[in-house]
């Protein structure tokens, strides 16, 4: 499980840095089904670009970190998971989006449950390997004491 939660936070990092880098370069050209709705939008999407970058630098740190700290896996899964939110917001004022949206939008409700799931995995496995290796030590005590 330990192997999983690692492996999916470099995975969650990587290709948001991806994406909010391409964002980030090209405004609402990366938006499909978005049009020109004007130099407004487009700034605010270059900022949540920017933004959504930081976010997923944030996994990767995340991700080098040995335990991999729970507490910072549900925040961001959190965060993720608003964003999926915003989502069905929007759908629910608006109308139905582009069908890609709608993809995106699945996964942004659909992992945040795995992750809160495998949020602990790492660090129990350390503690586990931890304990034993104590256990090993204090066995070892005994049996030379004797």
């Amino acid at each position: 499980m330990a192997r999983l939660l690692k492996w999916l936070a470099w995975a969650m990092g990587i290709a948001d840095v991806l994406i909010g880098a391409v964002h980030l370069a090209t405004g609402m050209d990366s938006v499909p089904g978005a049009g020109s709705p004007g130099p407004t939008v487009d700034s605010l999407m270059r900022f949540f670009g920017a933004i959504f970058l930081g976010y997923g630098l944030a996994w990767i740190w995340v991700a080098r970190q040995s335990p991999i700290p729970s507490r910072a896996v549900r925040l961001l899964a959190g965060i993720f998971f608003l964003g999926g939110a915003g989502r069905l917001l929007s759908w629910a004022a608006l109308g139905r989006p582009n069908w890609f949206q709608l993809v995106l939008m699945g996964i942004e409700l659909a992992l945040p449950p795995l992750y809160f799931w495998l949020s602990a995995a790492d660090e129990r496995e350390v503690s586990a390997r931890r304990w034993k290796a104590e256990e090993s030590s204090r066995a070892e005590a005994r049996s030379t004491s004797q």
